[in-house]
């Protein structure tokens, strides 16, 4: 197994190189931004690719977005992802491109020299490997869209409001609708957000970090 790591931390990247190849594996570059990734993929011709989300120059989602450009150019290439935290929206990014070959583990999982080989090899043979914080965090995610999904043009505009901060007043009269209308919307919400029957102003808390969720 012919593998490419992309690494900004020359510390871990080292790290990595000489953990795996004390396992056997084959790694035939360790770069540490993504415009190298690209051009090591185009020379090596790797079975997987290990990368890191965040790299330079910004350290946001350049990782994520040249392993966007490989699953393109190359659709048989195994990626490997991995960061310090879950990142639900880039992980969904990737996995859209097809879960055949795709994997996303939290750096500490690294620790685990037997896991994440096998993490590896699961990847180049075209499977997945998903670490489980990742897939809880994934099926939240995906939860709340769905609760998101369900309101109508109405509930969403009345959401927004109260995202903002308005009081039922204030919806009322951005909306032009009575206040009486606005309280039947806002359980509407509650209710297809699946929230408990609790304090009020805590169901409009949770109701606005599900709106954020959904919007970031």
């Amino acid at each position: 197994m012919r593998i490419v790591i992309a690494e900004d931390a020359a510390v871990v990247r080292e790290g990595l190189v000489q953990l795996l190849r004390d396992r056997g594996l084959d790694i035939a570059a360790a770069v540490g931004d993504a415009e190298a990734l690209l051009v090591a993929v185009e020379e090596h011709r790797p079975d997987v690719v290990v990368a890191d989300i965040r790299m330079p120059p910004t350290h946001r989602d350049e990782g994520l977005r040249a392993a966007l450009t490989l699953r393109k150019r190359y659709p048989d290439l195994g990626v490997l992802l991995f960061s310090q935290y879950v990142e639900t929206r880039y992980a969904n990014w990737l996995a859209a491109t097809g879960m055949s070959g795709f994997g996303y583990l939290l750096k500490e999982r690294v620790v685990d020299v037997g896991d994440f080989v096998d993490a590896l090899h699961r990847v180049a043979s075209g499977g997945t490997a998903l670490d489980p914080e990742v897939v809880s965090k994934l099926l939240t995610a995906q939860h709340t869209a769905r609760g998101l999904a369900e309101l109508t043009a109405r509930e969403h505009q009345v959401l927004a409001l109260m995202a903002q901060g308005h009081t039922n007043a204030g919806i009322a009269e951005g909306l032009g609708i009575s206040q009486r209308v606005v309280e039947k919307h806002t359980a509407s919400i509650f209710t297809k957000l699946g929230l408990p029957r609790t304090e009020a102003g805590h169901r409009r808390v949770l109701a606005v970090l599900r709106y954020l969720q959904g919007e970031s």
